[in-house]
């Protein structure tokens, strides 16, 4: 019989999904069912069934089994050579009265060798699924003891019975091994980056009073965007001193050979990291490696100061802070109180929408905003409490005077916070304007008549001053480099902040900006002189204890280089402060500009690349507010500290493939979190 001589058949009673594979054809009173892969025919008969048909499907070897390959039995049954698999779903139109029953499924031994299981068309390559399992470990941030839960077992075996599930040891090794693969790309990526690299230190909290170094690198690469990429999060003992601190440092550094690489590097706002930075820049310096012998090496952490300052601030308004916490606790003690208080608003014409709510300590920009709504209704507390004689904890007048003064400079702290913090790589050039609106602040509030604000201004201006010494010089050159303000924004600033004595300061940053550009310019390949001068002024040459000569004529070519400048054409410097100011808009994007503009200003945009990567704050949004210090979540610190630096940095390294995808816009993948309980000394923000 002849397919071109039958009549295919299409019923409504046709209801099992067998036929979605068949074509049933009639001729005459006879029916026969034909495989659409192979063209066998079978029985079609209604009084015939179907399951003849569906181990047919089973069977043939032309038929994908993208449907079938799931109903596969356990791995024991392989052993056997036979898979039996019953009472299996299979009705993708959810009838669910359809069973499949595959009885005595046959295949050959030599189709599972090498951790690939081969049946008909499917191929399960054990090790790419075990590396799958283990990257998404590590993308996610799931514990690694996931592969030991009983759900997660029930769950693979049903999706995949031929999976041959994986030990903790062995998901743990798989994880080591990506981590090894991928900080291999790591380490060719810094090693033919041609800029400069930063450095930012942080100390984590782990369980057990142990303590993680991690180090993170910044720096704009070829394409100029601006990277940033964990390198290490090693373990610390608790007890460690200063010495061993920049000794860890300085081992990173060399392992990664990124030592003749480094520009700067940031650490939190605290004396004892003065002496780590003198021993670093030291080692550096000997060698030669630093720019302007260190002069933009030392940064602090912008954040961090803000934090600092707030803690000063919400200590100093510690008394009146608790009488509001209390009021607003008795207002919401009950239904009655709550309908009293919003009569004393009307009488007082509160026209606030705000929301009167308990802040968390531990979130300073909370305890803000309880501050904010409060405030707005200071005259309702103040009539409830002439109302009401069972509130007697209502501030007074000057107490909500200091309360308003101190609120305002918190406002202020939390748009230089968003500033710092809110996009996802800020570049240095954004800082100035908000470092320098502080400053101004500060000398205003010390000039306050009350004797608290005056006091807490004077403290908070001390550690203000700290930071300035070190940073203003790199705070500075940045905010030139950006085309929209080059030289005008510090004489601005400058002009408001020292008066008269502005010209001397400006003067200061003019001779430096030319002493580092002329640095740059000696070790560009553009430079006319002897590229073999580049390792002795921070080129990327690797000087060896071992091939040492000293150039008596060093400060001889460097004078050369820049008295002969002076007498031809203008350097880029010259050029590019020289021409208009570029316009400024919302959409400005300054490493799109010297993309563009790096043809015209060769120097200078090499410059550019290794000022604007400083990382002038190391905090994310996220923890920005955050009173405590960083503590590893309890399934990472139960882990050894080679594991925990793996599956930290393979994270980080490969963070791109999530941001990519769609799904992950809602999840968080730091396997990192805040433990209020806990606070570290030292480099914390």
């Amino acid at each position: 019989m002849e397919i071109s001589e039958s009549v295919i058949v299409r019923s409504s009673r046709l209801k099992s999904v067998v036929w979605n594979d068949f074509d049933r054809v009639k001729k005459g009173d006879t029916c026969v069912a034909i495989c659409r892969h192979c063209k066998k025919k079978l029985s079609g008969s209604s009084t015939s069934g179907t399951s003849h048909l569906r181990n047919h499907l089973i069977r043939c070897r032309r038929r994908s089994n993208h449907d079938v390959a799931q109903l596969f039995a356990s791995r024991e049954k392989k052993k056997e050579g036979a898979v039996t698999l019953s009472n299996y779903n299979f009705d993708e139109d959810q009838r669910k009265d359809e069973v499949l029953n595959v009885v005595n499924i046959k295949f050959e031994q030599d189709q599972v060798k090498d951790g690939i299981s081969n049946i008909g068309n499917n191929v399960i390559d054990q090790k790419r699924s075990r590396f799958d399992l283990a990257r998404m470990i590590i993308l996610h941030g799931y514990p690694l003891t996931m592969v030991e839960h009983l759900g997660f077992k029930i769950f693979v075996k049903n999706l995949q019975p031929l999976f041959d599930l994986v030990s903790l040891n062995g998901v743990e090794a798989d994880c080591m091994e990506i981590y090894e693969k991928e900080k291999q790309k790591m380490y060719e990526v810094l090693d033919k980056l041609s800029g400069k690299i930063s450095l930012g230190a942080d100390m984590w909290n782990a369980s057990g009073d142990v303590q993680y170094l991690c180090l993170t690198s910044q720096y704009i690469d070829e394409s100029w965007e601006l990277q940033k990429k964990i390198l290490n999060f090693v373990i610390m003992d608790p007890s460690h001193t200063e010495d061993m601190l920049s000794e860890v440092i300085m081992t990173c550094l060399m392992d990664w050979d990124i030592d003749r690489k480094l520009f700067s590097m940031s650490l939190d706002c605290c004396s004892t990291n003065d002496n780590i930075m003198c021993r670093i820049r030291d080692r550096l310096s000997q060698n030669r490696f630093l720019l302007c012998d260190g002069q933009l090496f030392d940064i602090r952490c912008a954040a961090n100061l803000v934090n600092m300052m707030v803690q000063d601030a919400l200590e100093a308004l510690s008394e009146v802070t608790c009488k509001i916490r209390e009021s607003i606790r008795y207002v919401k003690s009950s239904q009655a109180v709550q309908e009293k208080f919003n009569e004393m608003a009307q009488q007082a014409r509160v026209e606030s929408q705000k929301f009167l709510c308990l802040d968390n300590p531990l979130r300073w920009n909370l305890t803000y905003f309880m501050l904010e709504a409060a405030l707005e209704y200071k005259d309702a507390f103040s009539l409830l409490q002439e109302h009401d004689s069972a509130y007697t904890m209502c501030p007074s007048d000057t107490e909500w005077e200091r309360a308003g003064a101190i609120a305002g400079y918190l406002k202020l702290f939390i748009e230089v916070t968003h500033v710092f913090s809110g996009s996802k790589y800020p570049t240095a050039n954004i800082y100035f304007p908000e470092i320098c609106d502080i400053h101004l602040q500060l000398i205003d509030l010390c000039n306050s008549s009350d004797i608290l604000i005056s006091t807490l201004a004077l403290k908070m201006k001390s550690k203000f001053d700290e930071y300035w010494k070190k940073c203003s010089l790199a705070l500075a050159v940045a905010a030139i480099l950006d085309p929209r303000f080059k030289m005008k924004l510090v004489e601005y600033y400058y002009s408001k902040i020292y008066g008269s004595n502005a010209t001397v300061h400006i003067d200061d940053i003019s001779v430096s900006i030319k002493a580092l550009f002329n640095e740059h310019a000696i070790c560009s390949p553009l430079a006319s002189l002897d590229q073999g001068l580049a390792w002795q002024v921070g080129g990327s040459g690797r000087l060896g204890a071992g091939n040492y000569s000293r150039d008596r004529l060093v400060g001889f070519d460097k004078f050369l280089h820049e008295t002969s400048q002076s007498q031809s054409v203008k350097s880029d410097l010259d050029k590019y402060l020289e021409e208009p100011l570029f316009p400024r808009n919302v959409d400005f994007s300054i490493l799109n500009w010297w993309k563009v503009h790096t043809p015209k200003y060769p120097i200078l945009s090499m410059m550019a690349r290794n000022v604007l990567g400083i990382p002038m704050s190391k905090i994310a949004l996220d923890s920005a507010f955050n009173m405590e210090g960083r503590v590893l979540d309890h399934d990472r610190s139960s882990l050894s500290p080679a594991t925990v630096q793996a599956l930290v940095c393979a994270q980080d390294w490969m963070r791109n493939e999530l941001e990519d995808s769609k799904s992950f816009s809602g999840h968080s993948t730091l396997p990192l979190c805040v433990d209020t309980s806990q606070q570290v000394n030292g480099m914390v923000a």
